[in-house]
């Protein structure tokens, strides 16, 4: 059976403001967790006007005491900015609260523009490694730092006796690579590159190594969906992130994710029909019963046994009824 979560970016549509979006993330994280989704992940973005996400691991300890048992964790934490033990004291400080319920997802996107980026690693002088950070996170949350490690004896606090699950986030076979040869598990952002993924994951499967975290692969594959009663309104509400993601392409500061009004009135020049056409394969769109064809054709391609779905529909109630029309035909609460 296939297992479903959900990546939420806290999108902000025009008209409203980051703490209403950020109100809706907690919303959709109990819907979540009401309908049987398996995880529940928030993102890191940086001086960005259309998603609230800044810091995961602040919204990820809001999340918790908002919940009760959905696993929580980043989608995710883009660790080249940070020091690999700080975030093993972050994320160890999340576990010792919500045993068992936390998972660490890591990327290295920048997550912002190049000023951002400048601004978050000011003072910093060295360039890192970010397989070796990803080694030494490993080592901090499980007190295996190797004989001879720079920093060996340090401990990150607090000590807890459970351990975060660990996953890399990539677009690319290189995240894959490093998943592989760290033995972490591994998740590929088709919403964000369409291309490659299948390799990726086959890649990362061929060439794993046991870790202390997992003895075997774990991957899955993270995807948009649009998914509503009938397909003309599923086509309708596709046509706002269509836009979206057209902007974003095209380096427009956007104040917000388009409305519907906004999408239907914008005529496509057709270059950009021929984006939006093949921006269409980080999406999923239907009804419910197309949809579903699709994530399993999408999982069995892929060869895992979760998918997890993003969406920036900017109607928040069509946003969960998109969520809960997928846990419906996935009869996600029995499961």
């Amino acid at each position: 059976m296939i297992k479903l979560s959900i990546l939420d970016q806290s999108p902000i549509a025009y008209g409203i403001k980051a703490p209403e979006a950020l109100q809706q993330t907690v919303r959709m994280a109990q819907l979540a967790e009401e309908l049987g989704y398996t995880r529940f992940w928030v993102s890191e973005h940086h001086d960005a006007k259309s998603v609230a996400g800044s810091t995961p691991e602040i919204l990820i300890a809001h999340l918790g005491a908002n919940t009760s048992h959905i696993r929580l964790g980043s989608g995710g934490v883009m660790l080249p900015h940070y020091s690999a033990y700080k975030v093993a004291e972050n994320f160890r400080m999340l576990e010792a609260l919500y045993p068992k319920r936390i998972d660490l997802g890591l990327g290295r996107a920048p997550g912002g523009m190049p000023i951002a980026t400048k601004a978050l690693q000011e003072g910093r002088r060295i360039p890192v490694d970010y397989s070796e950070q990803v080694a030494d996170l490993m080592g901090y949350l499980t007190d295996q730092l190797p004989e001879g490690h720079r920093f060996s004896g340090l401990t990150a606090a607090p000590v807890v006796e459970t351990v975060p699950e660990m996953w890399l986030l990539g677009s690319t076979n290189g995240s894959a690579t490093i998943a592989a040869e760290r033995g972490t598990a591994f998740t590929f952002a088709q919403f964000i590159n369409p291309v490659g993924g299948i390799d990726a994951v086959r890649e990362y499967e061929e060439r794993f190594q046991p870790s202390n975290l997992y003895d075997k692969p774990e991957a899955s594959v993270a995807i948009f969906v649009v998914c509503a009663e009938t397909e003309q309104e599923a086509e309708q509400l596709a046509s706002t992130i269509d836009l979206a993601l057209l902007r974003l392409e095209q380096g427009y500061t956007s104040e917000g994710i388009p409305t519907l009004e906004m999408a239907e009135s914008y005529e496509l020049s057709p270059y950009e029909q021929l984006r939006v056409s093949e921006n269409r394969k980080r999406m999923v769109v239907g009804d419910p019963n197309s949809v579903k064809r699709q994530i399993e054709e999408l999982a069995n391609a892929y060869g895992v046994n979760e998918v997890m779905g993003a969406t920036l529909i900017p109607d928040f109630q069509k946003r969960m009824h998109c969520f809960e029309l997928l846990a419906q035909v996935f009869n996600l609460k029995n499961g």
